[in-house]
């Protein structure tokens, strides 16, 4: 067998009530003022608030930094480190969705390492382990608590910089679904589309093992047979429940076995067209699948077994076919937008195209497909997933 790394949170604190434990799990970090790395909408609502109580329950003193208001930059993490060192704290707890956690990881990192967080763009560029880390997530979708990336934008040149490091991984992650249960319809339906994206990516990426295939059927599972009801009714506990476990090991798997050309191909959309991270990974999806299931037929037809579908009798390939309907019907039953419906322009969307395969094949993802795409047909899946 060949030889593997598989990493993960050394601890994780999960299930209903769970945010009442942060404030003694950020004492086992040894911390006693803790920066929390918010946005606006995380106070306004009161989330914050629990994650305070649990702070000053143990005694724990903290500041705030809630100006992540979009997708992370690399202003947000210059300004978040001077608030952590203006405030002289010791320890981060990221509270909200992926964006807050991601900022957080940079900011955590770039307390015990020089320079800008552009300087450690790539793979393992990060030389010191940063400051004390818990997350804390308010969404069923990034996974971002559990895994070793982060995402930082550099407005300058409207780059997604995706850093990947061990000492990105979160110290502790904290996963309470009750704090998922204010969350919109089309919130919902974007992380937990996200949250599938990332199991399915980790299932048929080549640099998949045994350890992530266990972690990521088990989301496939969990998100799909659970997703819909958490959509349809915001207070359905063990829905919630249910997707954001399946969010959390979704996260566990490809952090440890990589993501593939639908991320590939989301970043770009993302810097070009400002159009948030879960929304556009939702977009590419079914079509992504599409295109993929010949690479792999026997892996996307146990995607679809897990997802409950009757394959006795098929081949692999008819298997295969049933994982891409699923997910499809899945999509349409929660009423995941097209690129079109999430404002992207048509004109635009055709003359950057092209750079944008470029891009999309340039970040490595995509060479992680089991089917490879050239940049011509990475084009045609773009105006694919534009829609009618």
């Amino acid at each position: 067998m060949t030889i593997k790394n598989f990493l993960l949170p050394p601890e994780i604190i999960y299930g209903a009530g769970a945010v009442e434990n942060t404030g003694a799990a950020t004492r086992k970090l040894k911390g006693n003022k803790a920066l929390i790395v918010t946005d606006e909408v995380m106070v306004n609502t009161g989330l914050v608030e629990k994650v305070i109580r649990g702070l000053e329950n143990s005694g724990l003193g903290y500041s705030i930094y809630d100006q992540v208001s979009m997708e992370p930059t690399i202003e947000f993490v210059e300004e978040g480190l001077g608030v952590y060192k203006q405030n002289e704290c010791d320890c981060i707890v990221a509270v909200g969705g992926g964006s807050p956690i991601d900022a957080a990881k940079a900011i955590a990192v770039m307390v015990n390492n020089p320079g800008s967080i552009k300087d450690y763009m790539g793979i393992e560029k990060i030389k010191y382990k940063g400051a004390p880390l818990m997350a804390v997530p308010t969404t069923a979708g990034t996974g971002s608590e559990a895994t070793r990336v982060t995402i930082i934008t550099d407005t300058s040149t409207d780059t997604k910089m995706l850093l990947l490091s061990s000492h990105l991984t979160p110290d502790v992650a904290v996963v309470d679904p009750l704090l998922t249960l204010s969350k919109p319809k089309g919130l919902t339906a974007a992380t937990g589309i996200d949250a599938l994206t990332h199991a399915i990516e980790a299932y048929v990426s080549i640099k998949a093992q045994p350890l992530t295939d266990i972690y990521a059927l088990s989301a496939i599972k969990l998100i799909s047979g659970n997703l819909r009801q958490a959509w349809a009714n915001g207070n359905n506990l063990e829905a919630r429940e249910n997707t954001m476990l399946g969010s959390l090991q979704a996260g566990i798997a490809f952090s440890n076995s990589s993501v593939a050309l639908v991320h590939g191909m989301s970043r770009p959309i993302g810097a070009n067209f400002h159009v948030a991270h879960g929304d556009s990974n939702a977009a590419l999806l079914g079509e992504v699948m599409e295109f993929s299931v010949i690479g792999n037929p026997a892996r996307f037809a146990r995607i679809a077994l897990a997802m409950g579908e009757n394959i006795e009798g098929l081949t692999n390939l008819e298997a295969a076919e049933k994982a891409v309907t699923a997910v499809k019907r899945l999509i349409s039953d929660i009423k995941i937008p097209s690129l079109k419906e999430l404002g992207v322009n048509r004109k635009e969307l055709e003359r950057l195209a092209p750079k944008m395969a470029a891009d999309a094949i340039n970040s490595g993802s995509p060479g992680n497909n089991p089917r490879q795409a050239t940049e011509e047909e990475i084009i045609n899946l773009y105006k694919l997933a534009y829609g009618q």
